[in-house]
C-alpha cells in the first residue's frame, strides 16, 4: 500500500505511475497474431487445435454449439433461488435502460429541409462471457440482456469450456433466461477471432461486446475495423474517496472484493481527507481478508496495487478523482449527493455508504462493462446504444436546395470542388425539381 501526500512534491506524477496500466506486452500481442492467424487461415481446424491447447477439452466442430439438451439440463441442474436472482437482474437492466431508449426524430434546418436521425439495432452481435475460476454469470446480464433490448437480430455467445468440454450451468442458465441460444464452446483470442472472422461453424459478427483477460482484450483491438468492439477494458479499478464519516469496514471490505478479480493488476484508490480513516482500514484490511477464501491473494493485491491519496479538503479529492477517472467511484461522505456533480469522469458513481460496487455490479440496472485504465475521460460505460447504430436523414426539395445554393457554392470555391457545386446547380436549373 502506498501512501501519497497532496501537498508533497512530485504527487502528481506518482499519482500518474500508479494510474498507468501496462499494454499488452509483446508476448501477448504475438500470441494473439499467431491466433488470429491460425483461426483466418484453418477455421474450425484451428479452433478444435486452440481449445485442447489452451482450456485442455477436446470439442470437435460439430459439438461446439450447444444444443437444446445441454441448455435443458444446465436449467436443470440450477437451483431456484440462483434462477431467480438472475431473473431479478435482468429486471433490473430492463428497468434501467427503458430510460435510455434512441428514437427516431425529425425537425426541419434553416433551410426548411426535413432532417432527422433513424436507429436500428445492429445485425448480429458476438458476446464474449469469461469462465475460468470465476465465471461471470453477471457478464451474461449485463451484455445479454441489452442486446435483446435493442432487438438485435442475431445474438451469438462464445464461452471457454472446462476441460471435460462442459460449460458452467450457471452461465447456460443465464443465457436461457435472456432467450439467448445461439451458444459457442469456445474461450480465449480464437473465441474473438471465431466470431470477428467467421468459420464453418461460427458465422462472423458485427460488432463484439464483454470483458476478459489480456488476450481477449488483445484480439478485440487487433480485430478492430474488422467487427466494431465494445470498450478495451484492462484491470478492474475502484477509487474509494471519503472523509472522516465513512465507515472504515466498509471501505476496507469495498477494497478487498476490488481485489478479488484475479487479474493481480487490480488498482485500488483510498481518497481521503483523514488519517484516522487510513489507519483503521490498515488494521482492518488483514483481519477481515483472513476470512475470506483467497486471503493470501487479495493481501498481495492490497499491498501492491493500493494507493492511499491524503488530502486537506473534498475539493482536492474531487480533483484527483477527476484525473484518475477511476472504473468504479464511491463516495462515502456525509454528503454524496452534494458531491456528485463535481465528479465528471468516473465510470460509475456510487453514492453513500449502503452502496457498495456489488450493487452495481449485480443488481442495480446499469451495465458493469466500464471504461479502465483512465479512459473514461473520454468514454462511458456500456449502454443501449451500443447495440445500435444511427443513420441520419435529409431531404430537401427545390424550394430549400435553392435557399442552400449560396452556402454550396461558397464552400464548393473554397475547397476548389467545383464538381460539388455543379451537382446542385444541375438540379436547380431543372424545372422537375420537387
Amino acid at each position: 500500500m502506498k501512501i501519497l501526500e497532496y501537498k508533497r512534491a512530485g504527487f502528481w506524477r506518482d499519482l500518474a505511475g500508479a494510474c498507468r496500466s501496462d499494454a499488452a506486452g509483446a508476448k501477448v500481442s504475438a500470441a494473439v497474431e499467431s491466433v488470429i492467424s491460425k483461426v483466418r487461415e484453418s477455421g474450425d481446424a484451428a479452433l478444435e487445435e486452440l481449445t485442447l491447447k489452451f482450456d485442455g477439452a477436446r470439442v470437435p466442430a460439430r459439438k461446439m454449439r450447444v444444443s437444446p439438451a445441454e441448455i435443458k439440463s444446465a436449467l436443470a441442474a440450477v437451483g431456484s433461488p440462483d434462477k431467480k436472482a438472475i431473473r431479478e437482474a435482468v429486471a433490473c437492466v430492463k428497468a434501467y435502460h427503458a430510460h435510455t431508449f434512441p428514437k427516431n426524430w425529425r425537425a426541419k434546418n434553416p433551410h426548411g429541409a426535413v432532417i432527422g436521425e433513424n436507429f436500428y439495432p445492429i445485425g448480429r452481435v458476438g458476446l464474449y462471457v469469461p469462465g475460468g475460476h470465476a465465471p461471470l454469470v453477471s457478464t451474461v446480464v449485463m451484455t445479454a440482456t441489452l442486446a435483446k433490448l435493442a432487438k438485435c437480430p442475431e445474438i451469438c455467445v462464445c464461452t471457454p469450456p472446462a476441460p471435460d468440454g462442459t460449460l458452467n450451468p450457471h452461465i447456460l442458465a443465464a443465457l436461457s433466461i435472456v432467450g439467448i441460444s445461439e451458444i459457442y464452446k469456445i474461450g480465449g483470442a480464437q473465441a474473438i477471432a471465431a466470431m470477428a472472422l467467421g468459420t464453418k461453424t461460427v458465422k462472423p459478427v458485427d460488432k463484439l461486446f464483454g470483458p476478459g483477460n489480456a488476450y481477449v482484450v488483445e484480439a478485440k483491438r487487433q480485430l478492430f475495423g474488422t467487427v466494431g468492439v465494445d470498450l478495451l477494458p484492462g484491470p478492474s479499478e475502484i477509487l474509494v474517496l471519503a472523509d472522516s464519516s465513512a465507515n472504515p469496514r466498509f471501505v476496507a471490505s469495498d477494497m478487498l472484493s476490488q481485489a478479488e478479480h484475479g487479474s493481480g493488476r487490480e488498482k485500488i484508490f483510498l481518497v481521503t481527507t483523514s488519517k484516522k480513516l487510513v489507519e483503521d482500514v490498515r488494521g482492518l484490511l488483514p483481519e477481515m481478508a483472513s476470512s475470506l477464501s483467497r486471503s493470501d491473494a487479495l493481501m498481495r493485491i492490497i499491498a501492491d496495487g493500493c494507493v492511499v491519496a491524503l488530502v486537506p479538503n473534498l475539493d482536492a479529492a474531487c480533483e484527483i478523482a477527476n484525473f484518475v477517472a477511476p472504473e468504479h467511484m464511491e463516495l462515502m461522505v456525509s454528503s454524496p449527493e452534494k458531491l456528485a456533480p463535481k465528479i465528471r469522469t468516473a465510470g460509475a458513481i456510487l453514492a453513500g455508504d449502503y452502496t457498495p460496487t456489488v450493487l452495481g455490479d449485480f443488481p442495480a440496472g446499469r451495465s458493469h462493462t466500464l471504461p479502465t485504465g483512465r479512459t473514461g475521460r473520454f468514454s462511458g460505460g456500456l449502454q443501449l446504444i451500443d447495440f445500435m447504430r444511427r443513420s441520419s436523414f435529409v431531404k430537401y426539395g427545390k424550394k430549400s436546395a435553392a435557399r442552400a445554393a449560396g452556402v454550396v457554392g461558397a464552400f464548393a470555391a473554397m475547397e476548389r470542388l467545383d464538381a460539388h457545386g455543379s451537382s446542385l446547380i444541375q438540379r436547380l436549373w431543372q424545372n422537375g425539381g420537387r
